[in-house]
Protein backbone atom coordinates (compact mmCIF):
# COMPACT_ATOMS: atom_id res chain seq x y z
CA UNK A 1 0.00 0.00 0.00
CA UNK A 2 1.51 3.40 -0.98
CA UNK A 3 1.03 5.01 2.42
CA UNK A 4 3.74 6.93 4.19
CA UNK A 5 4.97 5.22 7.36
CA UNK A 6 5.11 8.40 9.45
CA UNK A 7 8.90 8.45 9.59
CA UNK A 8 11.49 10.74 8.03
CA UNK A 9 15.14 9.89 7.43
CA UNK A 10 17.73 11.60 9.58
CA UNK A 11 18.82 11.71 13.19
CA UNK A 12 20.15 13.87 15.99
CA UNK A 13 23.78 13.50 14.86
CA UNK A 14 23.01 14.99 11.46
CA UNK A 15 21.24 17.96 13.01
CA UNK A 16 24.12 18.54 15.43
CA UNK A 17 26.60 18.61 12.56
CA UNK A 18 24.56 21.10 10.57
CA UNK A 19 23.83 23.36 13.55
CA UNK A 20 27.56 23.40 14.44
CA UNK A 21 28.47 24.17 10.82
CA UNK A 22 25.86 26.93 10.54
CA UNK A 23 26.91 28.51 13.80
CA UNK A 24 30.67 28.60 13.20
CA UNK A 25 31.18 28.25 9.42
CA UNK A 26 28.04 29.59 7.78
CA UNK A 27 25.34 28.40 5.40
CA UNK A 28 27.63 28.24 2.36
CA UNK A 29 29.94 25.77 4.10
CA UNK A 30 26.95 23.66 5.15
CA UNK A 31 25.88 23.51 1.50
CA UNK A 32 29.40 22.37 0.55
CA UNK A 33 29.37 19.50 3.06
CA UNK A 34 25.91 18.60 1.84
CA UNK A 35 27.36 17.38 -1.47
CA UNK A 36 29.22 14.64 0.39
CA UNK A 37 26.05 13.71 2.25
CA UNK A 38 24.33 13.23 -1.11
CA UNK A 39 26.86 10.58 -2.10
CA UNK A 40 26.10 8.68 1.12
CA UNK A 41 22.38 9.00 0.44
CA UNK A 42 22.70 7.75 -3.14
CA UNK A 43 24.51 4.64 -1.89
CA UNK A 44 22.61 3.79 1.27
CA UNK A 45 19.05 4.90 0.44
CA UNK A 46 18.29 2.86 -2.71
CA UNK A 47 14.50 2.81 -2.21
CA UNK A 48 14.34 6.59 -1.92
CA UNK A 49 16.61 7.02 -4.94
CA UNK A 50 14.51 4.58 -6.96
CA UNK A 51 11.32 6.44 -6.06
CA UNK A 52 12.86 9.78 -7.05
CA UNK A 53 14.09 8.35 -10.36
CA UNK A 54 10.63 6.96 -11.11
CA UNK A 55 9.15 10.41 -10.48
CA UNK A 56 11.47 12.06 -13.01
CA UNK A 57 11.60 9.25 -15.59
CA UNK A 58 8.00 7.99 -15.66
CA UNK A 59 5.82 10.77 -14.30
CA UNK A 60 7.66 13.83 -15.65
CA UNK A 61 8.81 11.93 -18.76
CA UNK A 62 12.44 13.11 -18.48
CA UNK A 63 15.14 11.31 -20.44
CA UNK A 64 17.53 8.80 -18.86
CA UNK A 65 20.40 11.20 -18.12
CA UNK A 66 18.11 14.11 -17.24
CA UNK A 67 16.30 11.86 -14.77
CA UNK A 68 19.58 10.82 -13.14
CA UNK A 69 20.64 14.46 -12.83
CA UNK A 70 17.17 15.25 -11.52
CA UNK A 71 17.60 12.74 -8.69
CA UNK A 72 20.91 14.36 -7.67
CA UNK A 73 19.48 17.90 -7.83
CA UNK A 74 16.36 16.79 -5.99
CA UNK A 75 18.28 15.33 -3.06
CA UNK A 76 20.56 18.37 -2.99
CA UNK A 77 17.51 20.66 -2.92
CA UNK A 78 16.02 18.59 -0.10
CA UNK A 79 19.22 18.88 1.92
CA UNK A 80 19.31 22.63 1.33
CA UNK A 81 15.77 23.03 2.63
CA UNK A 82 16.73 21.16 5.81
CA UNK A 83 19.77 23.40 6.29
CA UNK A 84 17.71 26.51 5.58
CA UNK A 85 15.04 25.39 8.04
CA UNK A 86 17.57 24.91 10.84
CA UNK A 87 19.35 28.17 9.94
CA UNK A 88 16.18 30.25 10.01
CA UNK A 89 14.63 28.65 13.09
CA UNK A 90 17.97 28.87 14.92
CA UNK A 91 18.52 32.55 14.19
CA UNK A 92 21.24 32.11 11.54
CA UNK A 93 19.08 33.04 8.56
CA UNK A 94 19.87 36.73 8.14
CA UNK A 95 20.98 36.18 4.52
CA UNK A 96 17.60 34.88 3.38
CA UNK A 97 15.09 37.05 1.54
CA UNK A 98 11.44 36.39 0.73
CA UNK A 99 8.60 37.61 -1.41
CA UNK A 100 4.98 36.89 -0.56
CA UNK A 101 2.35 36.53 -3.27
CA UNK A 102 -1.33 36.87 -2.28
CA UNK A 103 -0.58 37.20 1.42
CA UNK A 104 -3.77 39.29 1.63
CA UNK A 105 -5.79 36.05 1.66
CA UNK A 106 -4.11 34.89 4.86
CA UNK A 107 -4.04 38.40 6.30
CA UNK A 108 -7.83 38.56 6.04
CA UNK A 109 -8.22 35.24 7.85
CA UNK A 110 -5.82 36.28 10.58
CA UNK A 111 -7.62 39.61 10.98
CA UNK A 112 -11.10 38.07 11.21
CA UNK A 113 -9.92 35.28 13.55
CA UNK A 114 -12.47 32.99 11.94
CA UNK A 115 -10.16 29.99 11.64
CA UNK A 116 -9.04 28.17 8.53
CA UNK A 117 -6.92 25.38 7.08
CA UNK A 118 -3.63 26.13 5.33
CA UNK A 119 -2.87 23.17 3.08
CA UNK A 120 0.57 22.64 1.61
CA UNK A 121 2.60 19.53 0.78
CA UNK A 122 6.04 17.99 0.73
CA UNK A 123 7.42 20.35 -1.87
CA UNK A 124 9.50 23.45 -1.30
CA UNK A 125 10.02 24.44 2.33
CA UNK A 126 6.89 24.82 4.43
CA UNK A 127 8.77 26.07 7.50
CA UNK A 128 9.72 29.19 5.55
CA UNK A 129 6.05 30.15 5.51
CA UNK A 130 6.42 30.78 9.23
CA UNK A 131 8.08 34.05 8.25
CA UNK A 132 4.78 35.16 6.71
CA UNK A 133 2.72 34.01 9.67
CA UNK A 134 4.91 36.09 11.97
CA UNK A 135 4.30 39.13 9.76
CA UNK A 136 0.57 38.54 10.02
CA UNK A 137 0.62 38.01 13.78
CA UNK A 138 -1.53 34.94 13.12
CA UNK A 139 -2.24 32.23 15.63
CA UNK A 140 -1.36 28.89 14.08
CA UNK A 141 -1.45 25.21 14.98
CA UNK A 142 0.67 22.77 13.00
CA UNK A 143 -0.62 19.23 12.49
CA UNK A 144 2.15 16.66 12.23
CA UNK A 145 3.35 13.13 12.93
CA UNK A 146 6.02 13.83 15.50
CA UNK A 147 6.51 10.63 17.48
CA UNK A 148 9.76 9.81 15.69
CA UNK A 149 11.10 13.34 16.15
CA UNK A 150 11.17 13.50 19.96
CA UNK A 151 14.96 13.23 20.39
CA UNK A 152 15.59 15.64 17.51
CA UNK A 153 13.07 18.13 18.89
CA UNK A 154 14.60 17.84 22.34
CA UNK A 155 18.02 18.72 20.95
CA UNK A 156 16.79 21.49 18.66
CA UNK A 157 14.77 23.07 21.48
CA UNK A 158 18.09 24.29 22.86
CA UNK A 159 18.92 26.26 19.71
CA UNK A 160 15.58 27.24 18.18
CA UNK A 161 14.00 30.65 18.53
CA UNK A 162 10.63 30.68 20.25
CA UNK A 163 7.74 30.69 17.77
CA UNK A 164 4.10 31.49 18.44
CA UNK A 165 2.60 28.23 17.28
CA UNK A 166 1.46 24.99 18.81
CA UNK A 167 1.88 21.45 17.51
CA UNK A 168 -1.09 19.10 17.27
CA UNK A 169 0.31 15.59 17.20
CA UNK A 170 -1.63 13.04 15.14
CA UNK A 171 -2.56 10.14 17.39
CA UNK A 172 -3.77 6.65 16.57
CA UNK A 173 -6.84 6.98 18.80
CA UNK A 174 -8.05 10.02 16.87
CA UNK A 175 -8.00 12.32 19.89
CA UNK A 176 -6.17 14.95 17.84
CA UNK A 177 -9.49 15.64 16.07
CA UNK A 178 -10.81 17.23 19.26
CA UNK A 179 -7.73 19.46 19.42
CA UNK A 180 -8.33 20.50 15.81
CA UNK A 181 -11.97 21.28 16.59
CA UNK A 182 -10.99 23.41 19.57
CA UNK A 183 -8.28 25.23 17.61
CA UNK A 184 -10.66 26.09 14.76
CA UNK A 185 -13.35 27.16 17.22
CA UNK A 186 -10.76 29.45 18.79
CA UNK A 187 -10.12 31.05 15.40
CA UNK A 188 -6.68 29.54 14.86
CA UNK A 189 -5.22 28.57 11.49
CA UNK A 190 -4.39 24.87 11.10
CA UNK A 191 -1.39 24.14 8.88
CA UNK A 192 -1.14 20.65 7.42
CA UNK A 193 0.06 18.68 4.40
CA UNK A 194 -2.31 17.19 1.85
CA UNK A 195 -0.04 14.75 0.03
CA UNK A 196 0.65 12.01 2.58
CA UNK A 197 -1.39 9.53 4.53
CA UNK A 198 -0.81 6.54 6.75
CA UNK A 199 -2.62 3.23 6.55
CA UNK A 200 -6.16 3.51 7.83
CA UNK A 201 -6.73 7.09 6.62
CA UNK A 202 -9.68 7.86 4.37
CA UNK A 203 -8.34 8.50 0.85
CA UNK A 204 -9.42 9.09 -2.73
CA UNK A 205 -7.49 7.81 -5.74
CA UNK A 206 -7.17 10.50 -8.41
CA UNK A 207 -4.98 11.08 -11.47
CA UNK A 208 -1.70 12.76 -10.53
CA UNK A 209 0.96 13.40 -13.18
CA UNK A 210 -0.72 10.88 -15.46
CA UNK A 211 -1.26 8.00 -13.03
CA UNK A 212 -3.66 7.31 -10.18
CA UNK A 213 -2.37 8.05 -6.69
CA UNK A 214 -4.06 8.20 -3.29
CA UNK A 215 -4.55 11.43 -1.34
CA UNK A 216 -6.06 11.92 2.12
CA UNK A 217 -9.54 13.41 2.41
CA UNK A 218 -9.22 14.57 6.03
CA UNK A 219 -8.44 18.27 5.41
CA UNK A 220 -11.54 18.74 3.24
CA UNK A 221 -13.84 16.88 5.63
CA UNK A 222 -12.60 19.13 8.45
CA UNK A 223 -13.07 22.31 6.43
CA UNK A 224 -16.59 21.29 5.44
CA UNK A 225 -17.56 20.03 8.89
CA UNK A 226 -16.45 23.21 10.70
CA UNK A 227 -17.21 25.58 7.81
CA UNK A 228 -13.79 27.16 7.58
CA UNK A 229 -11.95 28.02 4.35
CA UNK A 230 -9.06 26.04 2.87
CA UNK A 231 -6.09 27.80 1.31
CA UNK A 232 -3.52 25.99 -0.84
CA UNK A 233 -0.04 27.42 -0.28
CA UNK A 234 3.59 26.73 -1.11
CA UNK A 235 6.99 28.18 -0.25
CA UNK A 236 9.70 27.29 -2.78
CA UNK A 237 13.39 28.06 -3.03
CA UNK A 238 14.05 30.26 -6.08
CA UNK A 239 17.75 30.98 -5.59
CA UNK A 240 20.48 30.32 -3.04
CA UNK A 241 19.07 32.62 -0.37
CA UNK A 242 15.64 33.56 -1.71
CA UNK A 243 12.21 31.98 -1.17
CA UNK A 244 8.88 32.64 -2.84
CA UNK A 245 5.61 32.16 -0.93
CA UNK A 246 2.31 31.81 -2.79
CA UNK A 247 -1.26 31.44 -1.55
CA UNK A 248 -4.30 30.48 -3.62
CA UNK A 249 -7.71 32.14 -2.99
CA UNK A 250 -9.65 30.58 -0.09
CA UNK A 251 -12.06 27.76 -0.88
CA UNK A 252 -15.28 27.29 1.06
CA UNK A 253 -16.51 23.69 1.00
CA UNK A 254 -20.26 23.09 1.49
CA UNK A 255 -21.45 20.49 3.99
CA UNK A 256 -24.59 18.86 2.55
CA UNK A 257 -26.60 16.47 4.67
CA UNK A 258 -26.53 13.80 1.99
CA UNK A 259 -23.42 11.66 2.55
CA UNK A 260 -22.98 10.75 -1.13
CA UNK A 261 -23.11 14.41 -2.15
CA UNK A 262 -20.61 15.17 0.58
CA UNK A 263 -18.22 12.49 -0.72
CA UNK A 264 -18.48 13.82 -4.28
CA UNK A 265 -17.68 17.33 -3.08
CA UNK A 266 -14.67 16.10 -1.15
CA UNK A 267 -13.40 14.20 -4.20
CA UNK A 268 -13.74 17.39 -6.26
CA UNK A 269 -11.65 19.34 -3.78
CA UNK A 270 -9.02 16.60 -3.59
CA UNK A 271 -8.76 16.92 -7.38
CA UNK A 272 -8.40 20.71 -7.06
CA UNK A 273 -5.52 20.22 -4.63
CA UNK A 274 -3.83 17.68 -6.91
CA UNK A 275 -4.11 20.08 -9.85
CA UNK A 276 -2.51 22.75 -7.66
CA UNK A 277 0.40 20.43 -6.81
CA UNK A 278 0.88 19.56 -10.50
CA UNK A 279 1.21 23.26 -11.33
CA UNK A 280 3.81 23.73 -8.59
CA UNK A 281 5.86 20.74 -9.78
CA UNK A 282 5.71 21.92 -13.38
CA UNK A 283 7.57 25.07 -12.32
CA UNK A 284 9.72 23.50 -9.57
CA UNK A 285 10.20 19.79 -10.44
CA UNK A 286 13.30 19.40 -8.23
CA UNK A 287 11.44 20.38 -5.07
CA UNK A 288 9.18 17.32 -4.69
CA UNK A 289 10.26 15.47 -1.52
CA UNK A 290 8.21 12.27 -1.18
CA UNK A 291 10.74 9.44 -1.13
CA UNK A 292 8.55 6.35 -1.28
CA UNK A 293 6.48 4.52 -3.87
CA UNK A 294 3.87 7.25 -4.17
CA UNK A 295 2.00 5.83 -7.16
CA UNK A 296 1.98 2.16 -6.14
CA UNK A 297 -1.41 0.42 -6.25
Amino acid sequence: MPSWQGKTRGGVTGYKIFVFTLKFLGTGTAYFFLRFVIIYYLIFAPKAVKSAYYYFRKRLQFGFFKSGLGVYNNIYAFGQTLIDKVAILSGFGEKFTYNFENESFLRELAKNKSGGIILSGHFGNWEIAGQLLERLNARISILMYDEEHQRIKQYLSNVLIERDFEVISIKEDGSHLFEIRDALSDGRLIAMHGDRFVEGNDVFSVSFLGKKAKFPTGPYHLAARYQVPVLFVYAVKESKYHYHFHAEPPLNIPYPGDIEKRKKLVRDYVSKYVHFVEKVLKDYPNQWFNYYDFWSE
